[in-house]
This record gives C-alpha cells, sequence and structure tokens, in this order.
C-alpha cells in the first residue's frame, strides 16, 4: 500500500516536470532549463515504474532493455547530424506506434475469463477492448505514417504527394470498414477477436502510408509535427490499456501539444489543417504557371562582401542548405564582424524553414547567436523595404514571391518572407535546382537579385575573408 502511494506521489512529480518542460521549450531562453525538466521528469517515471508494485519479476530483463536502450540512444544522439534531425524524429515516433501496437495485443493476449460475479465485469470488458483497439489502430497509423515521413525526409522516397483520384473516398471506406471490425471486435466471444485486431492493423497500416504519401515536401515540417501528436496519443492509449496513469497524463501533453503545434504551423503556411493531414483535400491550384520574367544574375565573393560592407542594414534567411553546410558557426563569425562595423544585423526566420519546427532557431543557437537577433517572419516583412541586403542562405521556398501573386503556385497564399522588397538580395544556393517544394522562384530573376553560386560554409568563409581585408 505504501508502495502504491509513493508511486502515485512520483508520477504526479513526473507530470508536473513535464508540464514545466513544455513550458521551458516555449522560448529559446528557457528551452535547456525545460530540456532539464523533461530528463529529470522521465528518470522519476522509469525509477517509480520499475520499481512499482505492479512489477512482479524479471528486472535483469528489464533492467538489461533499459541499458541496452540507453546506450542505442547516446550513440544516435551523438552520431546523427543536426540535418537529418528531422529524420530522427520520425523514425523515433515510428517506435512509439510500433510500442502501441504491440502492447495494445499483448494486452487483449492476456484479458481472461469475465469474472460474472462482479455486476460490472462485462461493462469493464467492453471498455478495455475499446482500449485496446483504439490504441492498436492509432498505434498502427502511426508507425507506418512515421516510417513514410522517414522516407521523404531521408531522400529514399520522392517528396512530390502521391495523389489519385478517389483516395478520400477510399481512405474514408478503410475508416468506416475499421470501425465495423471494431464493433465485431467488442462482441466476440473470443473466438475470433485476434483475426478482427490482426485485419484492422493492417488495414490502418495502409492508412498511415496512404495518408503520409499523399502529403508534399512543402508540408513535411507540419507533417512531423503531427506524427508527433500521433505517437503522444497511441502512448495515451497505451497507458489506458496498463493502466498507467503517467503515461495516459504524458502521453496527453504530447498530443496535444503536437496538435497545437501543427495547427499554428498550418496557419503559418496559410493551409487547412484537415488540407494537410488528409493530403491535398480541398481545391487544388488552378490555371497556366506564371511565367517568369528577368534574368538570372551572378556575383562573386569580393564582390558580395563589397555590398555588405557599403550596407547599413542587413538581414540574413536562413535554411536548409545552412544546415546542410554547416554554415551557422562562420556566418556568425560573419555576423560579429559586421556588428562591430556598426551594421543592423539580423536573422529572419520563417516557421516552416527546414524539415522540422523550430530548426534554424536550433541551429542558430548551437552556433551561440544571440536570441534578440533572431526574429519571426512576422517581426521583420514590415522592415524589408528599409532593408539594404538581404542574404538568402540555403532558402527556397519560404522566400518565393510566387506564393503572393501565382495562384497556380502549389504554395500561393503561404506567408513569406518578403525578401524582395529590400534594396539587394543575395541568395547562396549550390545550383538553379527548386527547393523541397518542388517549385521555382521567382526571386532569383529580379533585378535586384544576384547569385552566389557554391557550398555555403564555404561562401561565407570567403566573404569573411574578404569583409577583414582592409
Amino acid at each position: 500500500m505504501i508502495a502504491e502511494k509513493i508511486q502515485i506521489v512520483a508520477y504526479l512529480f513526473a507530470s508536473i516536470l513535464f508540464i514545466y518542460s513544455l513550458g521551458g521549450l516555449s522560448s529559446q531562453e528557457s528551452a535547456k532549463r525545460g530540456v532539464i525538466y523533461g530528463i529529470v521528469g522521465m528518470l522519476i517515471a522509469v525509477l517509480a515504474t520499475v520499481l512499482g508494485p505492479n512489477i512482479k519479476g524479471g528486472y535483469i530483463f528489464i533492467i538489461s532493455a533499459i541499458s541496452v536502450a540507453s546506450v542505442i540512444g547516446v550513440i544516435l544522439a551523438r552520431k546523427v547530424e543536426m540535418t537529418s534531425m528531422p529524420q530522427l524524429v520520425a523514425i523515433l515516433h515510428s517506435f512509439v506506434g510500433l510500442a502501441a501496437v504491440l502492447v495494445g495485443i499483448g494486452s487483449y493476449i492476456e484479458v481472461g475469463e469475465i469474472d460474472h460475479s462482479d455486476p460490472e465485469a462485462g461493462v469493464k470488458h467492453i471498455i478495455h477492448l475499446v482500449e485496446v483497439y483504439l490504441g492498436v489502430f492509432i498505434g498502427a497509423i502511426t508507425f507506418t505514417g512515421s516510417i513514410i515521413a522517414w522516407g521523404k525526409l531521408e531522400g529514399k522516397i520522392s517528396s512530390k504527394p502521391l495523389l489519385y483520384p478517389g483516395r478520400h473516398m477510399v481512405n474514408l471506406i478503410l475508416v468506416v470498414v475499421c470501425i465495423v471490425l471494431g464493433v465485431l471486435f467488442t462482441m466476440d466471444d473470443g473466438s475470433l477477436g485476434m483475426v478482427y485486431l490482426m485485419i484492422m492493423t493492417a488495414i490502418a497500416c495502409f492508412i498511415g502510408v496512404m495518408l503520409v504519401m499523399a502529403i508534399g515536401g512543402a508540408d513535411m515540417p507540419v507533417v512531423v509535427s503531427m506524427l508527433n501528436s500521433y505517437s503522444g496519443w497511441a502512448a495515451s492509449a497505451a497507458g489506458f490499456m496498463l493502466g498507467n496513469d503517467l503515461l495516459i497524463v504524458t502521453g496527453a501533453l504530447v498530443g496535444s501539444s503536437g496538435a497545437i503545434l501543427s495547427i499554428i504551423m498550418c496557419e503559418a503556411m496559410n493551409r487547412s489543417f484537415f488540407s494537410v493531414i488528409f493530403g491535398g483535400f480541398g481545391a487544388a491550384p488552378a490555371g497556366v504557371a506564371k511565367e517568369i520574367e528577368g534574368e538570372v544574375t551572378a556575383l562573386n565573393h569580393e564582390e558580395v562582401a563589397t555590398l555588405l560592407k557599403e550596407a547599413k542594414s542587413v538581414v540574413i534567411v536562413p535554411g536548409y542548405g545552412m544546415a546542410v553546410a554547416k554554415a551557422q558557426y562562420p556566418i556568425y563569425s560573419m555576423v560579429q564582424t559586421l556588428r562591430s562595423a556598426g551594421k543592423k544585423v539580423r536573422f529572419a526566420i520563417h516557421p516552416v524553414a527546414g524539415r522540422l519546427p523550430g530548426h534554424m532557431n536550433v541551429l542558430l543557437a548551437e552556433a551561440n547567436v544571440p536570441y534578440d537577433i533572431v526574429l519571426e517572419m512576422d517581426e521583420i516583412n514590415d522592415d524589408m523595404p528599409d532593408t539594404d541586403v538581404v542574404m538568402v542562405i540555403g532558402a527556397n521556398d519560404v522566400v518565393n514571391p510566387g506564393a503572393q501573386d501565382d495562384p497556380s503556385s502549389p504554395i500561393f497564399g503561404m506567408p513569406v518572407i518578403e525578401a524582395w522588397k529590400a534594396e539587394h538580395v543575395i541568395v547562396m544556393k549550390r545550383s538553379m535546382s527548386v527547393g523541397y517544394a518542388g517549385v521555382e522562384n521567382p526571386l532569383f530573376y529580379k533585378s535586384n537579385t544576384d547569385m552566389l553560386y557554391g557550398d555555403a560554409k564555404d561562401s561565407v568563409d570567403k566573404i569573411l575573408t574578404f569583409l577583414k581585408d582592409k
């Protein structure tokens, strides 16, 4: 009895730490503190569970599994580059989904005979079966959907959406079939229950594949956030199956915060949340693509350095290319040089820049860039007409003017950083290739825009050399 009370108190304390952790992650200044809260909370949760009264034995297997998994986690965390962090997050979501499926199946297998002496036993049994069914359903969708997301982010699967006529109707029919199977599952006497559960699991896995396959590359940051939400609800469902209050609370926190973040990002992209998660549900852009006018011009590193020396106000727009080149460190060195010369230098961050929510913020924080010069899109756009030079480093879709003036563009209506309104724009790219959304960028052809081709890190190093050259 005392052990149970201690476990409840430990779970309550861990839940409070998780809430503080989410609160800390809401801003860059408190993010590190939030991570520490989360680590301590998880440590308490694991110890309270392993040493709790519900564990009857097998400690050697549990401790061995935790030890092996911890070693693997440390190795992956140290090995994976920041550019691959979205892929890692996606594949970790798949593990949560798979865990929910296995817990659900195991929980169903362990269901014993109904105690007919208990008048509420029948109702409790049905409730448990519903928990199992929903947990497996959500987990299966999360499992396969996350694998497809990993494949798209890793480049193993095309980032173009797989759209086919009637896909929404097919998905709807499959969901209805799952509902019917769920009714049969809860009414089964135990002879065909596992068959219904396995059929539903296979269908849910297929739904997960088709949902994410239908989502295009431009929406992948939202997909990662959405899958984070799915994994939270899957964990919460597993908590109901296991009767673990902490797992229920933690899963609900992750699920709700992931859903809220997805909605916020969709608003930032001027996209419908349901349009994204159902893969282009609703009207698609129509009409003839707007013809791009102008000519692409290029500068060398010395000419770019000259522009920066003459500028009074500079805005840097980072993108995934900066992450690939690991250019955040020399970029900050360049920023320090420019600021020491009395120039106003700031960063402009788009909500979906990179492949993960907050990807650019993390990279800049890694390079110790001061938080006060890192501004969001809404905070910087009004200043663009008064900016002398905008440096677009490895970004593409988030500065595409077609989002505002080309109704046929797939990203039409998405708020973007209005770099073209500055006096001069320098776009640093390896080539003229399109961005992750697969859309041509008219910005490259504007009269006030020049290209600087090459690796971002190498280019910034060369620019920095010319800036320091008196």
